[in-house]
């Protein structure tokens, strides 16, 4: 989970056209890639932004739409590198406060992880 402060604390969120929903930054291992590496290099893919990984926050287990299960592993990220844009997997990514990521986020397994952010 990406975070900033600009006044309050803010987290990063994208909107995934294919699923249509509002999720944090995620994706899928390469063959041979650390779980660390990989949640570096999807939040770069889908944001354009290049972060540096802290303390690990939450995994996070679920089923797909098909039923499959997936597991998703969360880090505290801050940003230190790049310009936000959206890309092909994602048509809009936005900085949002913790209420607005309450409201906003599609699944409530996400509204859980927020719960592990620290204090600020």
């Amino acid at each position: 989970m990406v975070v900033r402060e600009n006044g309050v604390p803010e987290v990063l969120l994208v909107h995934r056209p294919r699923y249509d929903d509002w999720s944090f930054p995620k994706g899928k291992a390469h063959e041979g890639e650390s779980d660390e590496d990989c949640a570096l290099r999807e939040v770069e893919e889908e944001t354009g932004l290049r972060c540096e990984r802290e303390d690990e926050l939450t995994t996070v287990s679920y089923e797909d739409g098909a039923g499959r299960p997936k597991q998703a592993r969360y880090w505290l990220m801050r940003p230190v590198a790049g310009k936000l844009r959206p890309t092909k997997e994602v048509d809009d990514a936005r900085w949002v406060s913790i209420p607005e990521a309450t409201e906003l986020l599609s699944y409530d397994r996400d509204r859980e992880v927020l719960g592990y952010l620290p204090p600020a």
